[in-house]
């Protein structure tokens, strides 16, 4: 009898000890949660009041954990079975392919396609030439996004629909033209080695047989893995151990750039909306590599491709028009015209940043050597 009126009294014992633990493993719980709405919070409305304190103040008439400050470009269906509603879909480790196309392009953009496909990537096609039923035939058209507007640049493209709060979810963000050759290009092997190389901005290696090469720190290295800067004593511009800035350092091109989340948030407020070709662009890219440009940024080899360089912008979008030739206007050849408005966007972005620089007093150049070199073409 004496035992058994023992193991009575242990038994409430140990049922108030579990009660007690799980009230308290509740308490903390609640604690972490409402810490972390308060940080979201926190962060959301200094972005928000710096940014546009008028907008923060709209939202004060909403309960903080109904706010959803990002979105993304996944497709989601009319209607799913009851078992799959309450499933929440993990958009984790997805990336982003994002580029302008044309019909003439519709074999070569299908082969790239094909290859972003077998990875986990979500794909935007902006249609510059406005025509997007003439892709439908292909299997994936039904699978990818499709965006379009006539006669507009990659750079328009991304500066309206790939806001950095919309594109939040991807790891890594490709911005590429449609003239790439991907035979020798794995998109996973690729995000593996940016990975292991820290690259916040990066692009792939073009092959030597490659059109229209403008920089030589983007040709391939068959030797290496990935480089980050070249060695050139010839010519005008020449780099050593010693240059500590683009073209032979901490540069890549605007044709096949890849961005990492924290280095596209930085470069999208670099786009300027009204410069649409980005020339010059490529020249300031480091400072968004999150660090030091000689090491956040460089050039893969292992993953390489071909530059075709197929010009397509600007060509005749009228019906029957023959897709081998430029549409011409007033008796002048379109990429003619398109090249001096690219000269002319060229000066204007050089001025807007020297005028910039000047103007913040808060701003501090980590790199020495531009300023040196603007200091010595100002003298």
């Amino acid at each position: 009898m004496g035992k058994s009126s023992f193991k009575m009294r242990q038994l409430p014992m140990a049922v108030v000890c579990i009660v007690m633990m799980f009230v308290l493993f509740r308490t903390i719980n609640y604690e972490y949660y409402q810490e972390e709405i308060e940080k979201k919070w926190s962060l959301f409305g200094e972005t928000m009041a710096k940014g546009n304190p008028d907008n923060f103040a709209k939202l004060k008439g909403l309960p903080r954990g109904i706010i959803h400050a990002t979105s993304n470009f996944e497709m989601r269906p009319l209607w799913l079975p009851s078992r799959l509603r309450s499933k929440v879909s993990d958009y984790s480790n997805r990336n982003l392919l994002a580029m302008p196309v044309g019909i003439t392009q519709k074999k070569n953009v299908n082969d790239m396609v094909k290859k972003f496909l077998t990875g986990n990537f979500t794909i935007i096609l902006f249609h510059y030439d406005g025509k997007v039923d003439e892709w439908s035939d292909l299997d994936w058209s039904r699978t990818v996004l499709h965006i379009a507007a006539k006669n507009q640049t990659k750079w328009w493209f991304a500066k309206r629909f790939l806001h950095p709060d919309i594109v939040s979810i991807y790891d890594y963000i490709f911005i590429w033209d449609e003239d790439l050759g991907v035979e020798h290009f794995s998109p996973s092997r690729y995000i593996e080695i940016v990975k292991e190389e820290g690259l916040e901005i990066s692009q792939p290696a073009l092959d030597p047989s490659s059109v229209d090469i403008h920089h030589r720190i983007t040709v391939r290295a068959r030797m290496k893995k990935v480089h980050r800067r070249v060695y050139e004593l010839r010519g005008k511009t020449k780099c050593s151990e010693e240059s500590q800035g683009p073209p032979c350092t901490g540069f890549v091109e605007g044709m096949a750039p890849v961005f990492s989340r924290s280095a596209w948030f930085c470069t999208w407020h670099l786009i300027q909306n009204d410069l649409v070709h980005g020339w010059g662009m490529d020249m300031k890219l480091g400072y968004c590599a999150q660090g030091d440009r000689t090491q956040n940024v460089g050039v893969v080899d292992s993953e390489y491709v071909v530059h075709k360089g197929i010009q397509s912008l600007g060509g005749d979008l009228t019906k029957g028009a023959s897709t081998k030739t430029t549409s011409t206007r007033h008796g002048l050849d379109m990429r003619t015209e398109i090249r001096r408005q690219s000269t002319w966007e060229l000066e204007v972005f050089k001025e807007r940043w020297n005028q910039a620089t000047s103007e913040d007093s808060r701003w501090v150049n980590p790199y020495k050597s531009d300023q040196r070199r603007r200091s010595q073409r100002l003298s």
